[in-house]
């Protein structure tokens, strides 16, 4: 079996080469970035909402676990039940057990990374259980067995004929690519699913401390439905996803909105604070928070990388990343992909396995420049590389090249051996014509490219010529 890193190279040579893809998600991306453009403009100072966004979530952060319970205490106090899951196993088998004892049959969920971190839904299915992806674009790939594709935008690697031959092909009587259809199709199909649910389930993206209540976003309501019409609410979320007060919505929402998809503030965003009151007439009789660290806290100690918790899933490292432009997000093999993606999932899910995100970058630092919080994301990248040497979670192979150019570089005879050696070597591969074939060491290069062109001599060895020059002034001269 193929290790993590093997699968993402072979999977990134696939989809750097294969132009339609690469053309679909520029195009995509394209959209979204003259929007987010025009979003900003619509900022009095967008660098200083940038600037009051991180201050909050700097904030949050670094008193964690004292907002973590006064959020506890304020939802609780309104009839809501707070589990904290500290593993993925943990989060899924209180739903599991919680859904089997209530004899739900049915689910309904928004859109939710956290529920794709724990792989919720496979665990629920095992146990007989329907479940229903109910945002239009989780709700495709779900049809596909696929995972998200973006964060924001899951299904942004379809086309609109791509979506019309699998809504016929799943959802029968659907013959139409025109997208108001296509749509139509869709909501009846989760209609009959939102009316029928027991359970519904859904993310935060934002835990509000000074009140007790959970904020969600969405462009399409379903939040709304999934949160209201079932008898049971499940909502589940990081611990980093608390922040100190109400008022702060006021800059984050705008903000997320934003820098996700240029909009002035999300079509749809809700608060919501426990079950139903006597004096209500729709939501939950139960209201369930999981508070998932799975890893967190662990970050949560480095205090020279938390910061990478102030992330509020906005997607925008995604769209500058020329990485992510070119390769995709299934390439990565994780549920959080591009910049944010390639730092979080190493402390996630462990740096031996997932060493190759870190080195998935260009260290351009569009991820940093654009990210609305602030996060130092590119030199994360660097953090993550760093950390994984010190681990000598290294191949053989790898630890015995640096060794032999660590031990080349510490004399400048061994130097000069060393590059006269790889001289001659390159120019018998290109002589030969063993470019690109299992006799050239370098053929994952020459694979793609021409072959290098190998210098007659030296920069050494054309310094000292230029320096031995008849009469070249010295120093001091007159």
């Amino acid at each position: 079996m193929s290790t993590a890193g093997e699968q993402f190279l072979r999977q990134a040579a696939e989809k750097s080469s294969d132009l339609r893809h690469r053309k679909l998600i520029r195009h995509a991306i394209d959209q979204y970035s003259g929007s987010v453009v025009r979003g900003r403009a619509r900022f009095l100072d967008w660098e200083e909402a940038r600037q009051r966004s991180h201050e909050i979530k700097w904030e949050a952060v670094n008193h964690l676990d004292r907002y973590l319970l006064e959020f506890e205490q304020n939802v609780k106090a309104r009839g809501a039940r707070v589990f904290w899951a500290e593993t993925s196993e943990d989060a899924r088998r209180y739903i599991a057990d919680l859904a089997t004892q209530r004899n739900v049959r049915t689910v309904v969920k928004s859109k939710s990374m956290v529920t794709e971190e724990i792989h919720l839904n496979p665990a629920l299915e095992k146990l007989g259980i329907e479940v229903f992806e109910t945002d239009l674009g989780e709700f495709i790939v779900q049809l596909r067995d696929e995972p998200p594709y973006h964060i924001v935008t899951p299904a942004m690697h379809l086309t609109r004929g791509d979506i019309a031959a699998l809504f016929k092909e799943k959802l029968g009587n659907v013959d139409t690519d025109d997208p108001q259809q296509l749509v139509a199709a869709a909501r009846i199909a989760l209609r009959k699913a939102f009316f029928s649910a027991e359970m519904g389930i859904t993310g935060a993206n934002f835990l509000v401390a000074d009140s007790g209540m959970i904020a969600v976003t969405s462009n399409e309501g379903n939040a709304r439905l999934c949160s209201s019409l079932p008898r049971i609410h499940v909502a589940i979320a990081g611990i980093e996803k608390v922040i100190p007060r109400a008022d702060d919505l006021a800059i984050l929402w705008p903000v997320l909105a934003t820098a996700g998809t240029g909009q002035p503030i999300t079509c749809y965003s809700t608060l919501i604070g426990g079950p139903r009151s006597a004096n209500e007439i729709d939501g939950p009789e139960e209201f369930h928070v999981i508070l998932l660290d799975n890893g967190r806290s662990d970050l949560l100690a480095d205090p020279e990388q938390r910061e990478v918790l102030n992330c509020i899933r906005c997607g925008a490292c995604l769209n500058v990343c020329p990485v992510y432009r070119t390769v995709g997000g299934h390439t990565y093999g994780t549920t959080y992909q591009g910049p944010i993606g390639s730092v979080l999932t190493p402390h996630l899910r462990g740096i031996k396995e997932f060493q190759h995100l870190s080195s998935a970058s260009s260290l351009c630092g569009a991820c940093t420049e654009t990210c609305p919080v602030k996060i130092d994301l590119h030199h994360h990248l660097l953090h993550n590389r760093r950390n994984a040497v010190e681990t000598k979670n290294r191949s053989w192979r790898e630890r015995m090249a640096f060794k032999i150019w660590r031990w080349s570089m510490l004399g400048a005879g061994r130097f000069a051996l060393f590059g006269a050696l790889s001289r001659a070597g390159l120019r018998a591969i290109n002589g030969l014509g063993l470019a690109g074939t299992v006799f050239d060491p370098g053929r994952a290069w020459t694979k793609d490219r021409a072959p290098l062109r190998v210098p007659g001599k030296s920069f050494r060895a054309l310094w000292q010529e230029q320096e031995t020059k008849p009469g070249k002034e010295q120093d001091g001269a007159d």
